[in-house]
């Protein structure tokens, strides 16, 4: 292959600009061998160099004292006390999934495993975030069923538990669903490994399983918006084998007890390619590779195939020198290949050679710090304006519509399929705020959620981005922990129309201000744009997951009532926020309207008296406020604890508004009557706003003396019974 003639056509294949072409040659002096090509084409694609990004993604905030290690490595790692951190990351895995929905959604959380275990942290917990498109069309079905069995698949088999997640439907997504992967690990603080190559002549490792044809061109395919055709790109997708991934994780943290590992880099997006010219790149050295070694499991595969593949559970290391022997019996204890490919040199290039040729001799400097970087035209989201939400034909029927609606339904479904409770230290399962996992052989727990409303961030970027992150704060808060980090998946359409810059731009925005108000700051991400088909992007969706820590998990809070004749209060203030609201959408049909804005500080004073609640031992059932209101909330904390509620709310706001409204920073829990008192009057004290709505206990839901007065069984019955309905439906 290095002797094919390189054309405007092969360049353009390849994802790569008639500018971008002149740029590799003059960085090159020469016209590329089609190996080295194909690696600037992946390494200079979307997903590995952030092109249309970079500028904007420094602007957000990284640092706080608890933060070890921010955005720039396989994973993001904070402080969580006792000598130990948390390590995690969120992925995409989106152009994938919609064409092969099983390996897919598989292969994203063998790879988001990977980069957290590449740093030396044990994975403890799985989390998803799903988008799929509207449950009616035809291929709808399909994708979830695939993707759900291809997260569960891989997750159970390899033994981590996935513990929580979001679903959500809509037309955006019919053509380009969205699976984003979240891993969190635990490792000692002193136990930390990075990719940074270092020491000239120390052998260049490559673990794991064999290099085959599987996934070549993943990442230019993730860079790029679907056509009618794409089903055909099949052949990009990767195939993954939870069983190695098992052992690969075993094998790494083995040989990571020893001094052997200088660095260390899994094999994700652009395989080969990407890791050795991040660990180069890190460590201001070069690699010289002997592509022969490479372990192979297809015939006659050329050099542009071993550089691109996308195979997985691989991973590339950096020994000391004489430590290859002890390190690869480890590996073939684990029954995996171990080969030495190559070593480290001072050339600052990316030498590849094979059948004793050089194949490709290439700057590591022009591969990665002079990839294109582009500040492309945005164009600001007008601003909507106020609106008047009407009110339902019939309140119990829109509450029954919206509980067992698609999007508010019972997600049991889905999880039933995710062992979440394998390693035993799954504490709070999903279908609460947030999952909580102990931290082995403690009392400390880790609290995670993931979460984005597109709604918002469509109507109002800069809202929608603030409320992404207050809510996964909110979520972590709820159940008693302190949030302390997030991680995200910005999922846009194609960057080069202004207006998806503009949302883009906007998300961000709200996002660092969200991040700062809340001391939240952001340890790793990852960026998907060119999420359209036929120019139709999808709706802007920058996932946020949170993670946050509780000191003693026998205070935690759980969303179900737990006791019948306990008050129910509302923390926080209800404004009149149905714009861009759950209600409209489904129960109107309509999207207009501002979004509820995000009042941080008050954001803030109120999640902060709640979590003190929990943690003083005072409260152990809450649920904070989100989708649907006032009344999702109240019908979710029914339905979990097996008991209805009676509520009153005043007049000052119409009902609907009252019950539907979305207005932000605001919890329900439930205590017994003295305490509710005891309660109020901190609130007050504090300032916050406090009200007094009902009592829990029977066998109805039921508000202002029956103008909503449902039966729990009906309730409950319409909630779980949506998605087994629809998923077992005939096509």
């Amino acid at each position: 292959m290095t002797d094919i003639q390189i054309t405007p056509e092969l360049v353009k294949e390849h994802g790569l600009t008639t500018a971008e072409y002149d740029r590799i040659l003059k960085a090159l002096g020469r016209t590329p061998t089609i190996t080295e090509l194909g690696i600037y084409s992946v390494m200079w694609s979307e997903h590995c160099s952030y092109k249309s990004s970079r500028i904007h993604l420094k602007k957000l905030p990284t640092k706080a004292p608890w933060v070890i290690q921010g955005p720039g490595e396989n994973a993001g790692v904070i402080d969580i006390g006792d000598g130990q951190a948390a390590i995690f990351k969120m992925e995409s895995h989106n152009h994938p999934s919609y064409i092969e929905p099983y390996q897919g959604a598989a292969t994203g959380v063998g790879g988001i495993l990977r980069d957290v275990f590449t740093m030396g942290a044990r994975p403890v917990a799985n989390m998803n975030a799903l988008r799929f498109g509207e449950p009616d069309h035809p291929k709808t079905r399909h994708l979830v069923a695939g993707v759900v069995a291809g997260i569960g698949g891989y997750g159970n088999c390899v033994g981590v538990p996935t513990v929580g997640g979001e679903t959500n439907f809509d037309a955006s997504y019919n053509g380009n669903i969205l699976v984003n992967a979240m891993t969190v690990g635990l490792a000692d603080t002193d136990k930390i490994f990075y990719s940074a190559a270092a020491g000239v002549g120390n052998p260049v490792v490559y673990v794991g399983s064999k290099t085959g044809r599987d996934g070549i061109h993943g990442a230019t395919m993730a860079s790029a918006e679907f056509t009618e055709d794409s089903e055909e790109k099949r052949p990009t997708v990767q195939v993954g084998d939870p069983f190695t991934e098992k052992l690969l994780i075993e094998a790494c943290l083995e040989l990571m007890a020893t001094d052997a590992i200088v660095a260390i880099q899994d094999m994700g997006a652009a395989g080969l390619t990407s890791s050795s010219v991040e660990m180069a790149s890190k460590g201001g050295v070069g690699f010289e590779l002997i592509l022969d070694h490479v372990p192979q499991r297809e015939a006659n595969m050329t050099p542009y195939e071993m550089c691109l593949s996308e195979s997985q559970e691989r991973m590339l290391m950096v020994l000391k020198p004489g430590r290859e022997d002890m390190a690869k019996a480890i590996f073939e204890k684990w029954e995996l290949d171990f080969a030495v490919i190559g070593h480290i040199t001072t050339t600052g290039k990316l030498t590849l050679k094979f059948k004793g040729e050089v194949v490709g001799d290439l700057p590591i400097d022009s591969l990665v710090e002079d990839a294109p970087q582009y500040d492309r035209p945005s164009k600001p989201t007008p601003k909507r304006d106020a609106v008047d939400v009407a009110a339902p034909a019939d309140l119990g029927k829109a509450v029954m519509d919206l509980v067992g609606g698609p999007n508010l339904c019972s997600r049991r479904w889905i999880w039933e399929q995710y062992d979440h409770m394998v390693m035993g230290d799954t504490i709070q399962r999903p279908g609460g705020d947030a999952a909580v996992v102990r931290i082995h052989g403690t009392m400390k727990g880790l609290a995670i959620s993931t979460d984005v409303t597109p709604r918002y961030c469509y109507a109002d970027p800069v809202e929608g981005g603030k409320q992404a992150v207050a809510e996964t704060w909110r979520n972590i808060t709820a159940v008693g922990a302190l949030p302390l980090a997030i991680t995200n998946c910005l999922n846009f359409g194609n960057p080069e129309r202004p207006e998806i810059m503009g949302q883009f731009v906007g998300c961000l925005e709200g996002m660092g201000e969200a991040c700062r108000t809340l001391d939240y700051p952001i340890v790793s991400g990852n960026v998907s744009l060119y999420n359209e088909t036929n120019g139709k992007g999808i709706l802007p969706t920058p996932a946020i997951g949170g993670v946050g820590v509780m000191a003693d998990i026998d205070r935690m809070a759980t969303i179900g009532f737990d006791r019948a004749g306990d008050m129910i209060l509302m923390i926080g203030e209800t404004k009149n926020e149905l714009g861009a609201s759950l209600y409209q959408k489904e129960i109107l049909g309509e999207d207009k309207g501002l979004p509820p804005l995000v009042d941080l500080m008050v954001e803030r004073r109120n999640g902060d008296f709640v979590r003190a609640l929990i943690e003083n031992g005072q409260v152990t059932t809450c649920h904070d406020l989100s989708d649907g209101g006032l009344i999702a909330a109240l019908a979710d904390m029914a339905i979990a604890g097996g008991m209805g509620a009676s509520i009153s709310v005043g007049d000052e706001l119409p009902l609907h508004v009252q019950l539907f409204s979305e207005t932000q920073a605001r919890y329900l829990i439930a205590v017994d009557a003295e305490l509710a008192t005891t309660i109020r009057q901190e609130a007050r004290d504090a300032g916050i706003p406090v009200t007094m709505l009902g009592t829990t206990g029977g066998e109805r839901l039921r508000v202002n003396d029956g103008a909503i007065d449902l039966a729990m069984s009906d309730l409950k019955a319409a909630h779980q019974g949506w998605f087994p309905n629809y998923m077992n439906a005939a096509e």
